[in-house]
Order: C-alpha cells, then structure tokens, then sequence
C-alpha cells in the first residue's frame, strides 16, 4: 500500500456520484486525511468530465450509474486511450459486476472500487491511484483478468520492443495475481524503489500504461496460470 508522505503536497480528489449522502459521506472521510483534500464534487457524468478539465485533479472517484453520462463514458473521456494527458481514474461503485469492472479498466481507469470495501480501503485507492498504482481487491484483479485474457492464455508471448528480464518477469507475475507494490518488495528480497523501478522499465518495454494494463498483458501471453 502507499503510505503518506507529510511534506507532499495533499492529493487532490474530485469525487462524482449522484447521491448526494454518498458525496458528503466520501468528503468527510478523506478530508479528514492528512495528504488528502476533496478539490470538488459533481452530480452527473458530464459535470464530472468538465470539472475533471478544468481542475484536473490527481486523482477522480467516478460512479458508474450516474445521470446524463455513466462512469464508464466518463472514464474513456478522462483516461481513455485515445486521450493526450490521461488523468487518474478510480471507479467505486455499488455492483460487482464483471462487465463494469472490464469496462472501466479497459476505459482507462486504474483501479476499481466497491462502495461496502470501507474508508480505510478509499483512501489507499486514491494513495495509489495518485502514486500510478492502482487498487483493486486481488481477488477481483485474477477473477476479471483470468476472464479477460482467456481465449488467448495460450497464446504465444507477444514480441515487445525490448525482451523482459527474467527479474521483471517474476515482478510481472506478481503484479499480475494482484500484489501491491510493497508485497512484491518483500517477495522478491528487494527494496521498494527496485520494485518501482523494474515496473517503470516494464511498462515503458510492454507500452502498457498502468499495473492493469501489465498484469492483463501477463496473463494474455501465458505468464501466469490458473492457480498461480
């Protein structure tokens, strides 16, 4: 998980949701935060895309069922892969349904989010989304990516630009069945900072743009198997 850092300036979250307890509920929690402050709140979809804009906050907390413009549309135009200077989405959401939490991640967001998880898991969602982690229940992350990737498991590993180490490799593996950062570290014997740099290396070779992205890679290719 990422941890605070005092003398960072407070990340800045824009939290959308129709509901207006479920908004005020959310502000209240992370405002209470030390390194975390609500920049704004929006109502719909489109509200919540123009602010997002405008303010470009480091982090946004998307509804999926929202009015006007639903969370996942919203997401793509956010953080979608055809947007220039993507922001950093994280969709909460009330249903655990496989094709939002496919939509949202292959709209861009990086990570996913049920409402019941509690406020202790918010925040270290918005801790990682702002840090270019991302957060989503590990048995979530296998079940989606195990779907996602399976008619294509068996595939060959895809050519990239430049072969993975066998080191980046094992990290690769890890991220894939849903390992935070800070576990690999301890997995591997390595320091946090080695970590984070072999996942920059990875991501740069695999042109993936987050840890979703590597992991649904991992899993496309055969890297990882039921079980793992």
């Amino acid at each position: 998980m990422s941890t605070p850092t005092p003398s960072a300036p407070p990340i800045r979250v824009l939290i959308a949701d129709d509901q207006m307890m479920v908004r005020t509920g959310f502000r209240f929690f992370l405002d209470a935060q030390p390194d975390i402050t609500v920049a704004g709140e929006a109502a719909d979809g489109e509200e919540a895309v123009a602010l997002a804009r405008r303010l470009r906050p480091d982090v946004c907390l998307l509804d999926i069922r929202m009015p006007k413009l639903d969370g996942l549309a919203a997401t793509r135009l956010l953080a979608g892969p055809e947007v220039t200077d993507p922001l950093r989405v994280v969709v909460v959401t009330t249903f655990d349904l496989d094709e939002y939490v496919y939509g949202a991640l292959r709209g861009g967001a990086c990570g996913f989010l049920l409402k019941d998880s509690g406020p202790t898991l918010l925040a270290e969602a918005v801790r990682a989304a702002a840090a270019g982690d991302s957060l989503v229940s590990p048995s979530v992350t296998v079940r989606l990516l195990r779907h996602l990737t399976e008619p294509e498991r068996t595939a060959r590993p895809a050519p990239v630009t430049e072969p993975l180490t066998d080191r980046e490799l094992d990290v690769v593996r890890l991220v894939a069945v849903g390992r935070t950062n800070a576990e690999i570290a301890a997995g591997l014997y390595v320091s946090l900072s080695t970590v984070k740099t072999h996942l920059s290396s990875v991501q740069l070779k695999l042109a993936a743009r987050n840890r979703v992205e590597i992991a649904a890679w991992a899993w496309r290719h055969g890297y990882v198997r039921p079980g793992s």
